[in-house]
């Protein structure tokens, strides 16, 4: 790996001495897992403040009138929220834990919109009690939104309605989410009917379209087309119903580099792209500018992340392939097995360029499939070694579970020569705290 690649995709505080010992925010990684265990994810604060300001003041200025919203599902708990509310963004949520979360965090209400393609009624519910914005998804939340509202007129709800703008992107199949075969979003065909059904009641506002054509995206032109599908919408809907919305939700999807093979636009050049087809589609179709909402999750915290863990068994099968294994691996980042994602890696302590050999990452669990990175060229690990890979910020701790009865890493905070907890670490006895014996079984 060219230091020129490396810097992509280590977060900024990163640094890497002449002994090749890694820190992160002015903090050797070897120190952060001693103290926190491994394996043990690593957030770099000034990476994501960073990324969150080049989203703002690229919108500051091409399109002021904007607002950018994190999407949390990328990583959700309540110093994230803390994070993104400091930097004046707003909050994408797609569950009732993660609005939960965000207020208790104390994230302001009129910066959150609620996503999901199947939400229940209590979670309908509290969206509506809550004041946040819903982005409707299908018939079935519609009605659940009539039937709350009429049993209390003085109740309102705000929606952005999700659409399904029928357009490809270069992407994994499982994170298309703007082709017409999606289970998110109406049909454009059935957005005249859904109109009409929202405007003749009149607690519901509508602010505008929402479409999110996928994520890990480095195609500009699919988010260019997004922008001129929704605003052709917004002209037949001002000319047959009379309504001209305030807000346009474009999604997010700008991907990262995971590896060398990876080049992703940099998001003023993303930026500007939404920016250019928002203001020359407005004018084509005479049309007022609405406020542009973006939804950008990976790209402001997958960077930021890196995910240390210790080698422990090597297994080297001569003439097919030699294994290291770590003491973490699918139970604390299931994106390989998910979705075959590829990352880049060191070992801490030890010239990245020197005594390599190609070798394959393998977890601990109990699956075949169990790999983390295939076939990368490390320096000569040993046992006990720390093996750092980096972009893990983003789904990764938001993915973690107790398969095998593991317990989830720590999630720690580092800047400026100072680490802080953002979530514990679990212990064995966390994994038996919601365990119950039965009666008859004692």
């Amino acid at each position: 790996m060219t230091e020129q690649k490396l810097n992509q995709v280590k977060p900024l505080s990163l640094k890497i001495n002449e002994q090749h010992q890694i820190s992160l925010g002015e903090i050797k990684v070897a120190e952060l897992v001693k103290q926190y265990g491994s394996p043990v994810y690593l957030l770099c604060e000034q990476t994501i403040r960073a990324r969150a300001q080049a989203y703002t003041q690229a919108f500051q200025d091409n399109y002021p009138n904007h607002m950018v919203i994190y999407a949390s599902k990328a990583l959700n708990c309540m110093a994230m929220c803390k994070i993104i509310e400091q930097e004046g963004l707003g909050l994408d949520v797609v569950s009732a834990g993660e609005l939960h979360t965000a207020l208790e965090a104390r994230f302001p209400t009129e910066r959150i919109i609620f996503h999901g393609n199947n939400k229940s009624q209590d979670e309908v519910k509290l969206a509506i009690n809550t004041s946040v914005t819903l982005v409707l998804d299908n018939r079935t939340e519609l009605g659940f939104i009539e039937a709350q509202l009429a049993q209390d007129p003085s109740k309102s709800c705000k929606v952005l309605v999700r659409v399904t703008p029928g357009i490809e992107c270069h992407t994994h199949e499982y994170i298309k989410t703007g082709k017409i075969d999606s289970k998110f979003g109406f049909n454009i065909e059935e957005l005249d009917e859904i109109i009409t059904r929202l405007k003749n009641n009149k607690q519901i506002t509508i602010r505008g379209l929402h479409a999110h054509i996928g994520s890990q995206i480095f195609e500009t032109v699919p988010h260019k087309d997004t922008c001129k599908v929704l605003l052709q919408l917004y002209k037949e809907i001002k000319d047959k119903h009379g309504l001209e919305f305030e807000d346009i939700n474009v999604g997010g999807g700008l991907g990262i580099m995971y590896t060398n093979q990876d080049d992703p636009p940099e998001i003023e050049d993303w930026v500007k792209i939404i920016a250019g087809s928002i203001k020359s589609n407005c004018k084509e179709l005479g049309l007022k500018e609405p406020r542009v909402l973006t939804e950008p999750g990976r790209s402001i915290v997958g960077p930021a992340g890196i995910t240390a863990y210790k080698v422990g068994n090597i297994k080297d099968i001569p003439n097919v392939r030699k294994y290291i294994a770590v003491d973490g691996g699918m139970a604390d980042n299931a994106r390989p097995i998910m979705y075959q994602a590829e990352y880049l890696a060191e070992i801490d302590g030890k010239d990245p360029n020197k005594d390599t050999e190609l070798v394959t990452v393998a977890g601990k669990y109990c699956e075949s499939g169990d790999v983390l990175i295939r076939d990368i060229k490390l320096a000569k690990a040993a046992q006990d070694d720390i093996l750092v890979v980096y972009s893990t910020g983003a789904y990764n701790y938001s993915m973690a579970s107790n398969y095998n009865r593991a317990t989830k890493p720590a999630l720690v905070l580092v800047n400026n020569g100072q680490s802080h907890i953002m979530v514990q670490a679990e212990d064995i006895d966390d994994l038996l705290r919601n365990d119950k014996m039965p009666v008859h079984l004692k």
